[in-house]
């Protein structure tokens, strides 16, 4: 359900890159596109940004292992921190465009040594990771975990930054609109590869329903292999890219002083976040996603916890593959005008009211499913699927209309700024609103000893009370699940900071160009 949260950083790309440099009308135009003599660059790009996505596919299959080894919701509010590099690159962006190695190149100065990196975490992990997953009958290690996930996801963050920047300068200039499908395909790709088609390789119950003849307990994939197979090629591929690949040598444009990079780039965040319409536009930015925050973040997980195998949770997400294509196709249509959030204040009461269905669809599950292991029954699926789908046209229409926003208010002479600002403010905006969803389901779950001797006065709201409950002979009982609590109340600040973000979200859109542009100071002649 959070996929479109990474595609913000994919779509901006090519956009923001353009718009810094005042390109945007020449370089976007498909009709003067020839990509011959660009074959192999376009490669390049879409292996490395294939790359890219294998850390941020793994770090979704990590919460879908961990929830069938009892961790608790508190302990996935933890891990979740390892999705934040991608939302805060921002704040080292300036540092890797400005800092390199003329004789390495550029690009390669990070690049090199990030995808080492890389491939060395994965490494390491392959050879330790069942053991901080609990495997040898000790708790898993969440802090260990979520340290060597966060610092891959930094990394290739990281590696985004530089591969964007060398997107500009590898390809022609009239091939330079092809860099943001390279990201989205690419990284969609790595992503799938260490998601959806991980998890269903590992599964030994999908495997021995669908592609094996003879029954084993093992998938035919493992966790361990999966790493060190990618760390492998991480290091591989990193050393012939490194050997093989030569970087053209930056524009004129791009030859300025590192460090007069660097303060001009955090200087310009400044002046945009002094402007009074952006100040607005941050409060919403952060705000607006409250009320989708329970069903984003844990259905999917209590989903896993009723019942259905993770692999073909992730496996939902194919039938799905053509909608993503074609929603923002149809999208756009809407939101080319002067108001393109019109829509995204249509979508939000839809997607608000989806907490209902998604708070009935995990309750029903575990009727539907009494052994997931039998397969799923018809109806369900087609349930889930429709649920799903509508879910995903109400995320599209807020995402395009929020970039549309985003590209029409933009300063241009400092767009790529501006446009990784806003994408950056948007993502932070899913993150905390999504751990504190995660952190608070336990606390608000009501549960009850039964059965036991202490069944009367144990609660199991600790570890303490749990074995204390087990030891007499009782077992611990969902009264009432969190989950839907949490929904409850996340739906009711929704429509409550709806009343109160349409009128600033109409007030906004209706403001002129000049409203959103840096003011020249006219004493010094700067910004």
């Amino acid at each position: 359900m959070n996929v479109m949260e990474r595609k913000r950083n994919k779509t901006k790309n090519a956009v923001s890159s353009q718009m810094e440099n005042g390109e945007l009308i020449s370089t976007s135009s498909s009709s003067f596109s020839n990509i011959k003599g660009d074959e192999r660059n376009i490669f390049l790009l879409f292996f490395l940004y294939t790359l890219q996505g294998i850390p941020l596919g793994l770090s979704a299959a990590i919460p879908m292992i961990l929830q069938n080894k009892g961790v608790s919701y508190k302990q996935q509010a933890e891990f979740s921190f390892v999705t934040w590099p991608f939302s805060l690159k921002l704040l080292w962006a300036p540092i890797v465009d400005s800092i390199y190695s003329t004789r390495i190149g550029r690009r390669k100065t990070w690049l090199i040594p990030t995808q080492y990196l890389i491939g060395a975490f994965m490494l390491l992990l392959s050879k330790h990771v069942y053991r901080w997953l609990g495997e040898d009958g000790s708790p898993p290690n969440i802090e260990i975990l979520t340290l060597l996930f966060f610092s891959l996801n930094f990394l290739a963050a990281t590696q985004d930054i530089a591969v964007d920047g060398w997107a500009l300068t590898m390809l022609k200039k009239q091939n330079v609109g092809h860099a943001s499908t390279c990201n989205s395909v690419g990284q969609t790709t790595g992503f799938f590869l260490s998601y959806v088609l991980f998890m269903a390789l590992e599964s030994s119950t999908f495997c021995n329903q669908y592609l094996r003849s003879i029954p084993q307990d093992e998938g035919m994939l493992t966790l361990s292999g999966f790493l060190y197979f990618w760390g492998l090629v991480f290091l591989v591929t990193t050393t012939i890219v490194g050997l093989l690949k030569k970087e053209d040598e930056p524009r004129s444009a791009e030859t300025t002083k590192p460090d007069r990079d660097i303060k001009q780039a955090y200087i310009s965040l400044k002046y945009i976040l002094s402007l009074k319409p952006v100040q607005t536009l941050v409060v919403i930015l952060l705000t607006c996603k409250i009320g989708f925050s329970s069903t984003d973040s844990v259905m999917a997980l209590k989903l896993v916890e009723a019942g259905i195998p993770k692999e073909r949770l992730g496996l939902m997400a194919i039938p799905l593959i053509p909608l993503q294509l074609v929603m923002p196709l149809v999208i756009a249509k809407y939101t080319t005008g002067p108001k393109p959030l019109d829509i995204f204040l249509k979508a939000i009461p839809y997607r608000l009211a989806f907490g209902f269905v998604a708070a009935f669809l995990v309750w029903i599950t575990p009727t539907f499913v009494p052994d997931a292991s039998q397969g799923l029954p018809i109806l369900y699926v087609a349930f889930l699927l429709i649920c799903y789908a509508l879910h995903q046209v109400c995320v599209y229409c807020m995402f395009v209309a929020l970039m549309a926003f985003f590209a029409k208010i933009s300063d241009s002479s400092v767009g790529g700024t501006y446009m990784t600002l806003l994408n950056t403010l948007t993502n932070l905006g899913g993150n905390w609103p999504a751990i504190l969803a995660l952190y608070f389901v336990d606390p608000l779950t009501w549960k009850q000893c039964e059965g036991g001797a202490e069944s009367l006065d144990n609660t199991c709201r600790t570890t303490v009370e749990k074995d204390l409950c087990i030891s007499k002979g009782g077992q611990c009982v969902t009264i009432l699940d969190g989950f839907y609590i949490e929904t409850l109340i996340c739906i009711v600040i929704g429509f409550l900071w709806y009343l109160w973000g349409a009128k600033r979200i109409r007030h906004i859109q209706l403001l002129g160009e000049n409203a959103w542009k840096l003011k020249l100071n006219k004493k010094s002649g700067k910004r």
